[in-house]
């Protein structure tokens, strides 16, 4: 086995931002209907509490309003002039006392917020899905936000915290770095399951500190709209951008309430842009990324990671780990290679894992290999932990790191005189509203 480091964990950080301090769009002292174009349906906005000052986002017909009522916090849906009234049985009363209220739009979710005793909790939460196309682009263009009289502020929605992170790389696996520091992509948590997540990228500084960068949003080639996929990973390579994407952006749990399946429509895809993606707002156009599965009763691809690498007959050779589910969720780690990735085929699978993710390759003592997760509900004798694989998916060994809650993914790289792997944890955030989804903290770990 290639010589790994022993690793520890030296910080943990955990930014939660309703509004993303870096896409304050609207900040006014007075009220008023302000009108707010979005790119995606990822906004957010928020005012100090008082009572019966509502906050609300026009979108299309539809306004959608949060308020505060002696402690009560609902959200009321109006169109045509009938006004619909939601409200949690159980989580609407604030405990405590309120000093801010939000109101957040996340792919087809509305919540309703409020900052009590130092931290965000979720009071109301609705899935506009068939009430109105949050992710029509002409609506979203449309987008306006209503402030109470004492006004507040608007703009592009945060993360209640970070998942899903990878080192923004060049073509050959190394992590880009700029003055010291390096760039990450992750998937930022929304208020709720995949679905209300949206991918965004982060400067690592060398003092490992992490600041909010962009936000990377994507069309489909297959169906109108705009989508927060994520767990991407986003490479340099001739002078533009590859990004590698999952479709969880639109991504339900596979089967109805009436008990029906429903087919997962989780894959991968694929987008390419001269543009400045390590910061700013970005709307990227994709095609798929043809994953093979040949042999593998594959129903879901997801967890991309891109490397290429030279050829004795100079041609080189893509390499690209993902994750193949059988079923949802038994789920193992795969690896395809080709000339090209519009040419990848299969060339290892380790189907004897059940519950494994974050495929990542990484060259260690100028040797490939794959790192990945096995979970917490892996069979006995291979749970949380990161196995480190040959490119013919044999066991070589297990990287000598502590494994947090959740599935980590194993992010690592050789960076000045040591090693600094960055992932994440299962710690949630926002309330008892909101249930599974809104982890996690970020977790950095250096070698000894």
């Amino acid at each position: 086995m290639p010589e790994l480091p022993r690793l520890e964990v030296v910080r943990r950080v955990r930014p939660v931002d309703l509004v993303a301090p870096g896409a304050v769009r609207v900040d006014a002292t007075a009220g008023g209907v302000v009108t707010m174009p979005a790119v995606a349906p990822y906004v957010a906005a928020t005012t100090a509490a008082r009572d019966r000052s509502p906050l609300a986002i026009h979108l299309g017909s539809h306004r959608i309003r949060a308020e505060v009522r002696d402690g009560s916090v609902s959200l009321a849906l109006t169109d045509g002039g009938a006004t619909r009234a939601l409200r949690s049985r159980r989580f609407h009363q604030a405990r405590e006392t309120a000093t801010e209220l939000g109101l957040t739009l996340t792919g087809t979710h509305v919540t309703a917020w409020v900052h009590e005793a130092g931290s965000w909790v979720a009071r109301a939460r609705h899935d506009l899905r068939e009430t109105v196309d949050t992710r029509d682009e002409s609506l979203l263009a449309d987008l306006r936000v209503e402030l109470p009289d004492h006004g507040g502020t608007a703009g592009g929605f945060g993360q209640l915290g970070l998942r899903d992170v990878r080192f923004v790389t060049d073509e050959t696996g190394r992590p880009l770095r700029e003055d010291g520091a390096t760039w990450l992509t992750a998937t930022s948590a929304g208020p709720g399951f995949f679905d209300t997540a949206h991918t965004s990228t982060w400067r690592l500084g060398p003092d490992l500190e992490v600041e909010h960068a962009g936000d990377l949003f994507f069309r489909r080639p297959d169906r109108p709209g705009v989508f927060g996929d994520h767990a991407t990973h986003l490479v340099r390579t001739e002078g533009r951008w590859l990004v590698a994407t999952s479709t969880w952006g639109d991504f339900e749990t596979p089967t109805t309430r009436a008990g029906r399946r429903t087919p997962a429509g989780l894959r991968v895809t694929l987008a390419e842009s001269d543009a400045d993606l390590l910061r700013g707002t970005h709307v990227l156009d994709t095609r798929e990324l043809p994953l093979p599965t040949d042999g593998l009763a594959s129903i879901a691809t997801w967890d991309p990671h891109l490397v290429r690498r030279d050829a004795p007959d100079g041609a080189g050779e893509w390499l690209v780990g993902f994750v193949s589910a059988r079923r949802f969720f038994d789920f193992h780690p795969a690896l395809a290679a080709g000339p090209s990735l519009d040419e990848l085929r299969l060339r290892a699978a380790a189907v004897d894992r059940t519950a494994t993710e974050g495929t990542t390759l990484l060259e260690v003592d100028g040797r490939m290999v794959v790192l990945a997760s096995d979970g917490r509900d892996s069979r006995r004798g291979v749970r949380a932990r990161f196995p480190v694989l040959d490119l013919d998916m044999t066991d070589l060994g297990v990287l000598a790191a502590p494994y947090p809650t959740n599935l980590p993914w194993p992010t690592l790289a050789a960076v000045d005189d040591g090693w600094v792997m960055v992932t994440f944890d299962g710690s949630r955030t926002g309330g008892d509203l909101l249930g599974y989804g809104t982890h996690g903290d970020l977790v950095v770990m250096r070698s000894r």
